[in-house]
């Protein structure tokens, strides 16, 4: 089994855009039980279908595997739920760990999270200066939560 330990961070200033390259992600959901999510994405040219366990702390199971471009577009056209998830995502190295800083578009626009996945829950990493609160556990802050409370319509981000 696949295990994912990832945490989750708001972000403070702006200092993070001019690091990392954005890349286009287009997501949508094809299930988002909260004990398991299934995910069609596409990065760039690939295509990936990701299967997730119920988060427990910050741990969850994750099966990921690449499925033609073509096939995850028609997913995500004809089957996913509405609307889709669309952000740029940076990936930027710092202190020995890979932060994926995403700016959400669309209905989640102003919208902007940091997170790192760690080799265990009890990792000790040194957070960049423009990372803030951390939201890890916090559901409306899921991707597939997103999908369905986007953020312009919390009431109270």
């Amino acid at each position: 089994m696949g295990v994912e330990i990832e945490r989750k961070f708001l972000l403070t200033g702006d200092d993070w855009r001019a690091l990392g390259e954005p890349v286009l992600l287009r997501q949508g959901y094809l299930c988002t039980d909260p004990m398991r999510t299934v995910r069609v994405r596409i990065e760039g040219a690939q295509g990936v279908l990701t299967i997730k366990g119920k988060s427990v702390g910050a741990t969850r199971g994750e099966w990921e595997y690449p499925i033609p471009l073509a096939e995850a577009a028609e997913l995500l056209d004809r089957l996913c739920e509405r609307p889709l998830i669309e952000k740029t995502r940076r990936r930027i190295a710092h202190a020995g760990f890979v932060w994926e800083v995403d700016e959400f578009l669309g209905e989640n626009a102003g919208l902007a999270v940091a997170e790192i996945e760690l080799p265990a829950e009890d990792t000790v990493f040194d957070k960049p200066a423009w990372v803030g609160q951390e939201v890890t556990g916090d559901q409306r802050y899921y991707n597939s939560s997103l999908s369905r409370t986007p953020y312009s319509r919390w009431t109270n981000p």
